[in-house]
């Protein structure tokens, strides 16, 4: 189903021929993000992913966007802990022109002391727009002490002190460091074959010598007491987000805990909607999700919930918790949540884009790329004991992070930390 190529110098090359489809979707990933920063540079992933876009060695900024945007296609880029990625989709006649500039940018990016010091401000800008932005708070506070002391519990964009301290140099050392073959994976979906986007490949990446790349710190998954982060601030609503250390990438468990993650909150049907939300009217919305990483990972439950009403609304989500662990969950739930993330990802994987996304991220993570059909066999195996047996180990009251962004009282600020046995 996938096509992979591997170059000398070690860059790789995965690829999906979608005959049926009239559009190509090509992206580049890079195996860095935010956890690769120390923090005299946090922030300098994200910011090289905007500075790229500037211009480069064959192409101006105007002409990076009109070169694509100009033939009906997008154009974007997005950093996360542990990938950066640029991307394109395109009407497959323009593939040669995009593959072009796509690399051009990434391998030679012009990084002139003028953008940098605009872009500076506009970075700085975008991290106080989401500050200003609860909902976003929240997760950055329980971030901080999932994580503490460490790139992971630490603003993917940085600091607006971090940023405004980049030197040209940092930039450009930190390209240096990671931009390298081996920490390459080029993804291309789409009406395409792969012997053509690897001869693209070579033409543009063959003669780049093949270079070593830092690696990161490890995360401390380690927790033995709950910790929690209350922020006061004048909103009309309550911001909510319970997280506990889950399972990293490679675990056997992550499946089940994924598909518990839907039981509890991933839709309309599940347990968590349909308590706080459909019965009690305590919160517009209310979500659960599991995030892996390569060496860590988290489930969270976030809310935006009633001001006067936040405590019952922990207690109730700590309730639902607890009952996960007690009492195994029945045929239907678990048959519907299985079929739901399946056929979640049936639906994705019928769009180029979303394909692409799909091989690309497994492979610069995993080096190698699974497919619906085996994917479909990994959750096969789960079963319902395994959804209860998992929770017993997540859900565990010395392992809760709870942070709340809203208009807080005294007395909510003394009674909060209580409901998870935090005291001051």
């Amino acid at each position: 189903m996938y096509t992979k190529t591997t170059l000398p110098n070690g860059l790789r090359i995965v690829t999906h021929d979608m005959k049926e489809r009239d559009s190509i979707a090509l992206g580049f990933w890079i195996g860095v993000g935010g956890r690769y920063e120390p923090d005299r540079i946090k922030g300098a992933a994200h910011f090289l992913e905007h500075i790229v876009f500037k211009g480069s060695r064959q192409y101006s900024c105007e002409e990076i966007k009109t070169s694509i945007e100009g033939v009906g296609g997008a154009l974007n880029a997005f950093t996360s802990e542990e990938q950066t990625c640029f991307y394109a989709k395109i009407p497959s006649q323009h593939l040669a022109q995009t593959f072009d500039v796509l690399a051009d940018m990434m391998l030679h990016p012009n990084m002139a002391e003028a953008d940098i010091a605009k872009e500076k401000t506009v970075v700085v800008e975008e991290i106080k727009m989401y500050r200003d932005l609860p909902q976003f708070t929240v997760m950055e506070l329980l971030d901080g002490i999932l994580w503490p002391e460490h790139p992971l519990g630490k603003n993917l964009a940085g600091t607006p002190e971090s940023v405004s301290a980049f030197s040209r140099n940092d930039i450009k050392q930190f390209h240096r460091e990671h931009y390298v073959p081996a920490n390459i994976v080029v993804a291309a979906c789409g009406r395409l074959t792969h012997d053509r986007i690897t001869r693209l490949a070579k033409a543009r990446f063959e003669k780049v010598p093949a270079a070593a790349f830092p690696g990161y710190r490890k995360a401390d998954n380690s927790q033995s007491a709950p910790r929690v982060k209350l922020l006061s601030k004048k909103i009309e609503q309550m911001h909510v987000a319970l997280g506990a250390i889950g399972y990293d990438e490679n675990h056997k468990d992550r499946h089940a805990l994924n598909l518990l993650s839907v039981i509890l909150g991933g839709n309309m049907s599940s347990r968590l909607f349909v308590e706080i939300r459909e019965k009690r009217g305590l919160a517009y919305s209310i979500s659960s999700m599991s995030r892996t990483m390569q060496d860590t990972g988290v489930f969270l439950i976030r809310a935006g919930v009633d001001n006067q009403r936040i405590e019952e609304t922990i207690q109730l989500v700590l309730a639902e918790l607890e009952k996960m662990k007690r009492c195994a969950v029945t045929t239907g739930e678990f048959t519907r949540a299985r079929d739901y993330v399946l056929g979640q990802m049936l639906l994705g994987l019928e769009d180029t884009m979303e394909h692409m996304l799909w091989i690309g991220e497994t492979t610069i993570s995993h080096n190698k790329t699974k497919t619906l059909k085996s994917l479909i066999k990994d959750y096969e195996r789960v079963t319902r004991a395994d959804i209860q047996r998992v929770a017993k180990d997540v859900f565990r009251d010395g392992r809760y992070n709870l942070s709340v962004v809203g208009p807080l009282t005294n007395e909510q600020e003394k009674q909060i930390p209580l409901l998870l046995g935090v005291r001051n």
